[in-house]
C-alpha cells in the first residue's frame, strides 16, 4: 500500500470557496481600528482599548453592560463589537447603528449620550460627527435625519452613487467637515434606455428595468446639490447645461465655503480641477487642466494638508504613474511630492508634527504594497513598512502609530502595531495557516516577456502537491487581464485563489499572466489596449501558453482556459482567435460585444462605436463566432446588471448561426457573479467541465 497516498489531505472545495460549508480563512481580528492613538481590539463578548505606548488596557467594554443601557433606554442589543466604530477621539464614546438609529454610547460612564433617528427603510447612510446629522436616502429621495429634502419623480436619483461608480465614486453624499452642509449627486436617468432583466421567480415572469447606457448612446445628466440642514436651503452648483460630461472626486475646502471637483469630458480625454463657491453655487475657477490623447482618469479627491487649509495634494497620472502633486488653493504647483516608475496607491493620512504624508505604493515592487512616510516641504521618502508583502495599514490620529495588516506568500496573515518614526513593532496576531495539515500545491512566479518583446509580465504557476516532473499534465490559464486588476501579487499564495490551488492539486497545471492593461504597472501597460480591448491583451496570453508549452511537464494539446467578466471575454476571445492553443474554455458574465457595454468604462478605453467602428468590429466576438474548435462553455447570471444577458444570448446565437457548438449554463437571480451557497456549485460547475473535456 502507498502509505503516501493514504495519507494525502487535500482541501476540498467546501474548504477553498467562500459560501463553502467548511470555507478557511486567515484569522483576522474585525474592527480592529484607533481610538485617537489608542487601538481598540473588538471581540464577540467585549471590546480592549490599549495604550500603543504601555501595551496596558484603558478600558474594557463588556456586551452585557452595554446592552443592559441600550434595553433600558429602549434600544436593540449588540450582538458583537465588530461593527462599531470611534470617530472621537477625544471623546471616550463609541458610535452604534442599529436599523433606523445611529447611537452614541459613553463607555466611560456607561450612558448614551445621543441617538438620532432615521428611518427604517433609509439607505446610504452617511453619519457626520461632528454635527451629529445623518444624510440617507428612501428610495431615490434623500434625507437628513428627518426631513426630506428631495421630491422627485421616477428617473430621478439623489444622494447616490453615480455615473455607474467609476472615477472613484462609491457614493452619493459628501458632509462638509463639521457636517454644517452636505453636498449630494442628483442624477436624471430618464432618458436613458430601460434595460428589461427577468424575474422568473413568478409564475408570469416578470420584467425587471434597469438604465443602462450603452456606449454611444444617451447617457443620464448628473448635478451637484449642496443642501444646509439648519436652514433647510438646496442650491445646485451652477454646471451649466452640458449634459455629457462627468462629475467626479468631491471635495470641501476646510471652511466649508468651498467645493471642489473634477470635471470630465465624456471623451475622457481633458480634466478639470474647479472651484466653486458653496453659498452662490458659482464656478469661481478652474485651478487646473490634464488632457491626454487617449484618457484621464482621476480617481482621488484633493486632501488638504491638516496643518494648512491653503494648500491640498493632487494625485495625478500625468508623467505616467499616480504621483502627488501639493498644489495651493489657486491652483499654483507647490512641488511635485513623489515621482518614479512606481505609483502611489493610497494616501493613509498626515503627521502634522513631522509635516509628512503616509502613503501605500508599488515602490518597492508592482507585487508588493509598502507604507512610505513624505516629506512634504522637501518629497523625503522614508519607508514605514517595508520588505515582502502586500500590506494594508491604518494611520492614528496623530500619524505616529501603523495597525499593519499584512500578507506575504508564506505568511496568511500578520498584524503589527507599528511606530512610525522608528518603525518599532509589537505583533498583535499570528494567523495560523489556514490550510495547515493540507498538502498544498508548489507555487512559483517568475516574469516572461509580453508580446511587444520589451515589457515584463509576472506569471504565478501552481503545480500539484505531489508534482511528478516526468509526467504530462493539463494546464488551465486563469485569466482576467481588463483594468483595475492584478492576478499576481506577493501576498499569501501570490493572489492564487482557492479554485485555482484545488484544480491544481487535482492535476493541472495553473497558470495565470498579468498582461499590459492591467494594473500596478502605470498608464503606458495599462493603456496599451486603448480602443481594441482584448486583442494585445490575448497577444500577451499567447506568450503564456508559449511558456507553458515550453514546459517539459505539461501536455501541449491539453490547455484550458478560464475568466470571469472581462476575464469572460478573454477566456472566449482566446478560444476563438487562437484555436489551436486551447481545447477547453469555461467564460463566466463575458463580454462579447462592447457595444453593449456601459458608456463610462466602454467609452474611456474603446471610444464610441461611432468614432471607432473598426475597433468594435475587430472587438466583437459574434463577429468570431464560426472559429469555436474546441469546448467552450458560457456561463451567465440572469440578473446580470454590470454585463447585461445580451452578451452571452448574442453569443449562442451567433454560434448558431455559423454552425459552432459552445454549451451555456445560467444561473437564476444572481447578478455579475454567483454568491454566496450557490459560488461552490458554481465552482463544481467549472471543475466538471475541465474535468469531463480537457
Amino acid at each position: 500500500m502507498n502509505m503516501t497516498a493514504q495519507n494525502t489531505k487535500l482541501p476540498t472545495l467546501e474548504d477553498l470557496i467562500p459560501g463553502g460549508a467548511t470555507y478557511r480563512f486567515a484569522e483576522n481580528i474585525y474592527g480592529l481600528q484607533f481610538w485617537g492613538d489608542n487601538y481598540v481590539k473588538p471581540d464577540i463578548d467585549a471590546l480592549t482599548i490599549i495604550n500603543p505606548q504601555t501595551g496596558k488596557t484603558m478600558y474594557t467594554v463588556l456586551k452585557e453592560t452595554v446592552n443592559n443601557t441600550l434595553e433600558a433606554n429602549d434600544l436593540l442589543p449588540i450582538q458583537h463589537f465588530y461593527s462599531v466604530s470611534f470617530p472621537w477621539k477625544d471623546k471616550t464614546e463609541m458610535l452604534i447603528q442599529k436599523p433606523g438609529k445611529f447611537i452614541v454610547y459613553n463607555f466611560a460612564t456607561n450612558q448614551i449620550d445621543a441617538v438620532r433617528a432615521l428611518a427604517a427603510d433609509a439607505s446610504n447612510t452617511d453619519y457626520n460627527s461632528v454635527s451629529n446629522n445623518v444624510a440617507y436616502t428612501v428610495a431615490n429621495n434623500l434625507y437628513v435625519n428627518d426631513k426630506q429634502v428631495t421630491n422627485d419623480a421616477e428617473g430621478i436619483v439623489n444622494g447616490q452613487s453615480v455615473h455607474r461608480n467609476e472615477f472613484g465614486i462609491s457614493k452619493g453624499t459628501f458632509w462638509s467637515p463639521k457636517g454644517n452642509q452636505l453636498a449630494f449627486y442628483r442624477m436624471d436617468e430618464s432618458m436613458v434606455s430601460e434595460y428589461p432583466l427577468v424575474d422568473v421567480t413568478a409564475r408570469v415572469a416578470e420584467a425587471n428595468n434597469i438604465r443602462y447606457p450603452m456606449a454611444g448612446m444617451t447617457s443620464h445628466k448628473v448635478e451637484v446639490g449642496v443642501y444646509n440642514p439648519s436652514t433647510g436651503d438646496v442650491k445646485y452648483l451652477n454646471t451649466g447645461d452640458v449634459t455629457d460630461r462627468y462629475f467626479t472626486n468631491i471635495a470641501w475646502s476646510p471652511d466649508e465655503k468651498k467645493i471642489y471637483l473634477i470635471e470630465l469630458n465624456r471623451d475622457q480625454n481633458h480634466a478639470q480641477l474647479q472651484r466653486y463657491d458653496a453659498e452662490t453655487g458659482e464656478l469661481e475657477k478652474v485651478l487646473l487642466e490634464e488632457k491626454h490623447e487617449k484618457y484621464v482618469e482621476p480617481q482621488n479627491a484633493i486632501t488638504f494638508l491638516p496643518w494648512n487649509n491653503n494648500q491640498f495634494i493632487y494625485q495625478s497620472q500625468q508623467n505616467g504613474f499616480n504621483h502627488l502633486y501639493l498644489y495651493d488653493i489657486d491652483g499654483k504647483l507647490i512641488r511635485q511630492l513623489t515621482d518614479g516608475e512606481w505609483l502611489v496607491q493610497d494616501i493613509l493620512g498626515f503627521n502634522p508634527k513631522t509635516k509628512e504624508v503616509i502613503i501605500a505604493s508599488t515602490e518597492e515592487s508592482p507585487l508588493n504594497r509598502n507604507i512610505y512616510r513624505v516629506n512634504t516641504t522637501n518629497g523625503k521618502r522614508t519607508p514605514v513598512i517595508n520588505g515582502e508583502g502586500v500590506h494594508r495599514a491604518q494611520l492614528s490620529a496623530s500619524g505616529e502609530w501603523l495597525l499593519d495588516n499584512y500578507s506575504t506568500p508564506t505568511i496568511a496573515r500578520n498584524i503589527d502595531l507599528v511606530r512610525v518614526k522608528d518603525n518599532k513593532t509589537t505583533r498583535i496576531l499570528t494567523a495560523a495557516n489556514p490550510y495547515e495539515g493540507f498538502d498544498m500545491p508548489q507555487i512559483e512566479t517568475g516574469t516572461i516577456k509580453a508580446a511587444d518583446g520589451v515589457t515584463d509580465l509576472y506569471y504565478r504557476l501552481i503545480k500539484p502537491s505531489d508534482f511528478d516532473p516526468n509526467k504530462a499534465y493539463p494546464a488551465v490559464v486563469y485569466v482576467y487581464g481588463g483594468p483595475h486588476a492584478q492576478m499576481v501579487t506577493n501576498g499569501f499564495m501570490n493572489g492564487a485563489r482557492g479554485w485555482d490551488l484545488y484544480m491544481a492539486n487535482k492535476g493541472y497545471i495553473m497558470l495565470s499572466v498579468d498582461n499590459r492593461g492591467s494594473s500596478n504597472r502605470g498608464l503606458e501597460f495599462e493603456n496599451a489596449t486603448f480602443r481594441q480591448l482584448g486583442i494585445e491583451e490575448g497577444k500577451d496570453q499567447v506568450k503564456g501558453v508559449e511558456f507553458l508549452q515550453s514546459l517539459p511537464y505539461v501536455d501541449a494539446n491539453r490547455i484550458g482556459i478560464h475568466g470571469w467578466s472581462f476575464g469572460g471575454h478573454m477566456t472566449t476571445a482566446q478560444m476563438l482567435r487562437y484555436p489551436e492553443l486551447y481545447k477547453v474554455g469555461v467564460a463566466g458574465g463575458p463580454v462579447i460585444d462592447w457595444g453593449y457595454y456601459e458608456v463610462m468604462y466602454g467609452e474611456r478605453y474603446m471610444d464610441t462605436p461611432e468614432s471607432n467602428p473598426e475597433g468594435y468590429e475587430a472587438t466583437n466576438l459574434n463577429n468570431l463566432a464560426g472559429n469555436l474548435q474546441g469546448r467552450l462553455m458560457i456561463i451567465h447570471d440572469d440578473h446580470d446588471d454590470t454585463c447585461v444577458p445580451q452578451h452571452a444570448l448574442s453569443f449562442i446565437k451567433a454560434c448558431v448561426d455559423a454552425r459552432t457548438y459552445p454549451d451555456l449554463f445560467i444561473y437564476p437571480g444572481h447578478k455579475h457573479n454567483v454568491m454566496g451557497r450557490d459560488r461552490v456549485h458554481l465552482h463544481e460547475v467549472i471543475t466538471r467541465y475541465f474535468e469531463d473535456h480537457l
